[in-house]
């Protein structure tokens, strides 16, 4: 079958497709619906298994997905599916009638079905319900990956996740998780006294990030809009507008390329904290990842990929230049100029734009040489202001930002910083972004004019943090790639 191989979806054609639309017309000849509206189901699987000592010998109405089937002529045991587990199914013909019988031997595997009947444990010790009546509640004309032992096409468990879903339990446990971290997160941030908001995906103006917006028009105003990179400066109008501690968790989108850290789509948590500054939100960020790991991992003490990662406290900080030294053996404290720090780039190999500043080659130095070398957790600060547009400028150094960035396993998990709440720099940020657009950086920052106006009414004094909820996900699910943790991941089409 061509879906089985990873192609497109076969026409229904081909002896077993053929073989169930017959089945299927053979029920509607019977006047059975194989579509049902409806069930009275009492009990999901789980429920069955975890309460038998209470449940034995009492009538049940269970419903699922048939996921095995052996026919032992007068008898036939079967497994169904649920969203909470599998339980055995056991019919017999006296129990169900000749007709009744016939009719549940002609089920297949991947039919939906309900099944009414007693609970009890087999000879061989299984909990099972016997059957007393069986209905089909969707025929399933497409047959589950052979032998049910999972998808091993890659490609077909993203593009098809329903069947990754039905033949993979370790993908849904992985799902699971994810729900119930992003549950632990919400919880933890609603008991520090924040308020969840909701803020625009469709935006006239792309900012909060350097990133590649995607473009859209707007028939009836006639004028183009943005998918939003990130919902930062909405947010921060409303710390204006008096709410002192907010959050939002949502999707963004960044018109960039694709790999196993990067989907176009993906989930952040953004926060702001007024009269916070980024070492108050540094502290928060690994109080409530470390939380988080304890609900939904059961420990502060990981293995992602082999690698052994402890969440315990505290976490390393390190700036940004130090880490550079550190790792890449260049020290920027030697290198004043912006001519000499890319020079220093050329003579490492990194390729820089022409009109590059020290500090975008020190960011470039540290995303080459030192980001894949944070295994452990490690706060980096420092970062210069020329990457940071949106940032305070440190008092102790006014050419580095109050900021911070999360690694964990190589990989940025969160941004956080003291936000510059100075509306007269941060318009000259702004033209300084708009001069790097007219120099064809499709990144820089737009210019926000009703931004600056927010500011002109006063910002607090607040810390802001973002986490990438999916790279969070992989970390505590030892997820490879961003795709084994998002529903439906952005594929190539299909030719």
């Amino acid at each position: 079958m061509d879906e089985i191989n990873g192609g497109a979806p076969a026409p229904y054609t081909g002896d077993v497709l053929q073989v169930r639309l017959d089945k299927l017309a053979k029920l509607r000849e019977r006047g059975a619906e194989p579509y049902a509206d409806s069930y009275a189901r009492t009990h999901l699987t789980a429920e069955i298994r975890d309460g038998f000592a209470a449940l034995e010998n009492t009538a049940v109405a269970v419903a699922g997905r048939v996921v095995s089937k052996r026919d032992l002529g007068k008898n036939v045991f079967a497994h169904i599916q649920d969203g909470a587990g599998r339980i055995q199914i056991y019919a017999r013909i006296d129990a169900l009638g000749a007709e009744n019988f016939a009719l549940l031997k002609t089920f297949d595997v991947g039919d939906i079905i309900g099944v009414s009947g007693t609970v009890f444990r087999t000879q061989k010790g299984e909990i099972s319900v016997r059957a007393e009546t069986a209905v089909m509640l969707a025929k399933s004309l497409r047959p589950l990956p052979e032998k049910f032992h999972g998808l091993t096409n890659v490609d077909l468990r993203y593009r098809q996740r329903y069947l990754d879903l039905i033949t993979n339990e370790d993908s849904r446990r992985v799902f699971l998780r994810r729900a119930a971290i992003i549950r632990a997160m919400r919880g933890y941030l609603e008991e520090k006294g924040f308020m969840e908001v909701e803020t625009p995906v469709l935006q006239s103006i792309a900012g909060g990030a350097a990133a590649r917006p995607f473009v859209t028009h707007h028939n009836a105003l006639d004028m183009d809009m943005f998918l939003r990179i990130a919902p930062e400066l909405p947010l921060k109008r409303l710390v204006v507008g008096g709410l002192e501690r907010i959050f939002e968790i949502g999707r963004n989108f960044r018109n960039e390329g694709i790999s196993i850290r990067h989907n176009p789509e993906f989930t952040m948590m953004e926060l702001y904290m007024a009269y916070a500054d980024y070492r108050g939100v540094m502290d928060l960020t690994e109080d409530m990842i470390r939380r988080i790991a304890r609900l939904t991992a059961g420990t502060e003490d990981i293995v992602y990929q082999g690698t052994p990662v402890s969440l315990a406290a505290p976490w390393r900080r390190l700036p940004m230049e130090e880490a550079v030294r550190l790792y890449a053996g260049t020290d920027f404290s030697e290198i004043r100029t912006d001519e000499d720090a890319r020079a220093a780039a050329r003579t490492r190999g990194l390729e820089v734009p022409a009109a590059a500043g020290r500090g975008k080659v020190i960011n470039e130095f540290f995303e080459a040489f030192a980001e894949a070398e944070l295994i452990q957790p490690t706060f980096i600060t420092g970062h210069p202001v020329e990457v940071s547009p949106l940032a305070r400028r440190s008092a102790e150094d006014p050419e580095r930002a109050d900021r911070f960035e999360l690694f964990i396993c190589g990989r940025e998990i969160a941004n956080g910083f003291s936000e510059l709440n100075d509306p007269i720099d941060q318009r000259r940020r702004f033209e300084a972004q708009m001069a790097e657009r007219a120099r064809g950086d499709e990144e820089a920052h737009m210019m926000d004019e009703d931004f600056l106006r927010a500011l002109e009414y006063g910002l607090p004094p607040t810390g802001g943090l973002g986490v990438g909820v999916d790279r969070l996900v992989m970390l505590l699910t030892d997820a490879a790639s961003i795709r084994d943790v998002i529903f439906f991941p952005a594929m190539r089409a299909l030719d």
